[in-house]
This record gives structure tokens, C-alpha cells and sequence, in this order.
């Protein structure tokens, strides 16, 4: 079973991906974080932005080691990757890396923005998960803060209004629900209540599709 979780930062969807990963004993992979480290990796090389064919070598040769990677949690990381995902030729270089994770035999669980529309249109089940902006600078400035990287809320604030219209509005892949997805508000949900909304939303797929076999 493939399973597409798509939808804004701080939402939620990375926690519900990974809590039905744990569930479902499926392999889970954090799209986002590849953007992350093409671009993290790009600033510690001191590569510009506009040098595609550096950017596009960068993630030709990304592997799933040190995706883990602290840095990858920063806000200038997320700024990062919101300016290289927006490069054809880097999600070119990405796209069929992600399918194959995808494809691999008994499924697999991605979360990103783009899954549910480019990665894996076909996917068994698509999930959106969104939350009102400001709760989303609340929760991601909590976030930072507490990793020793202080931001406040209002700069985080702006900064989620940036990337929300860059994602949105980019030519290629550009962030937005899958017409088939099911929503997900996590604006008063808690993260309990919103994995087993979530976990309804499959078990619901799951039957159907044993009763179509």
C-alpha cells in the first residue's frame, strides 16, 4: 500500500506519517528532507542557488545517510529547500529516486508536498493536512526555540507566508491538494486525534480494497 501525506509545514503530516509507519510496520520517507539537504549541503559548499548544475549534482548523489542531520530542522534549512524545489531540474533529479522508495514491494508511506499529485498519483491512499498559518508559526517557532535555534513567532510568521506562496506558486510541482485527498485540519486537533483520523482514512482503503479482490 502506498500511502501520500501532503500539506503545509508545521501541520502535522510528518508526525501522522510516521506514527502510521510505526503501525503499519511501512517504510516512511520524509520527502521535505531531501530538499533540506540539497540545500543545506548547497550553503555549507558555498554553492549559489542559480548554479543549477551544481545543485542538480548535489541531488543526483544524495543517499538517505545523514538525513538525520540536525541542520536539516533549521528555518534556514526550510528557506533552503523552499528555493531549490522550486528548480525543475532538482526535482527532475529527485522524482524518480522518491518513486522507486515508493514502489519498493509492500509499500511504503511519503510525506511531502507534491506526493499525492506528482509522486504518486495513483497512490492508495492521499492525505491533507493543513492548519491555520498562525498555529502553524506557534507550533514551528515552539519547535525551534526549544532546539536552541530561537525564533519568534511573528518572524516565523512571515517566513511560513513566504514559503507557502513560493511552494504554491511555482510552475513545476506546485504545493497543493490532490482532488482526491482527504483533509486533515489540525488547527484544534490534537496529534492523537488527528493519526487516528488518519489511521480511519486507510483502514477505510484497506477494505475496499480487500473487498474488490
Amino acid at each position: 500500500m502506498i500511502i501520500a501525506i501532503d500539506g503545509t509545514l508545521a501541520s502535522g503530516k510528518g508526525t501522522i506519517a510516521r506514527r502510521l509507519s510505526e503501525r503499519m510496520g511501512l517504510p516512511h520517507l520524509d520527502t521535505g528532507q531531501l530538499y533540506r539537504a540539497v540545500g543545506v549541503l548547497a550553503m555549507r559548499s558555498g554553492l549559489s542557488f542559480e548554479d543549477v548544475e551544481g545543485l542538480v549534482d548535489i541531488a543526483s548523489d544524495l543517499d538517505l545517510e545523514g538525513l538525520e542531520d540536525a541542520d536539516l530542522r533549521t528555518a534556514e534549512a526550510g528557506m533552503a529547500a523552499s528555493r531549490v524545489a522550486v528548480i525543475p531540474e532538482v526535482r527532475a533529479a529527485l522524482l524518480d529516486w522518491q518513486r522507486r522508495f515508493a514502489n519498493q514491494p509492500g509499500g511504503a508511506i511519503l510525506d511531502g508536498r507534491d506526493i499525492g499529485t506528482i509522486v504518486c498519483p495513483d497512490a492508495d491512499v492521499k492525505l491533507w493536512v493543513d492548519a491555520s498559518i498562525e498555529e502553524r508559526a506557534r507550533r514551528r517557532a515552539k519547535e525551534l526555540t526549544a532546539s536552541g535555534k530561537p525564533i519568534t513567532e511573528a518572524e516565523m510568521l512571515k517566513q511560513l507566508h513566504e514559503r507557502d506562496e513560493r511552494d504554491r506558486s511555482r510552475t513545476i510541482a506546485p504545493m497543493k491538494k490532490a482532488e482526491n485527498a482527504v483533509l486533515i485540519d489540525t488547527t484544534v486537533m490534537s496529534i492523537e486525534a488527528a493519526v487516528e483520523n488518519a489511521w480511519a482514512v486507510v483502514e477505510a482503503a484497506q477494505a475496499k480494497r480487500d473487498r474488490c479482490l
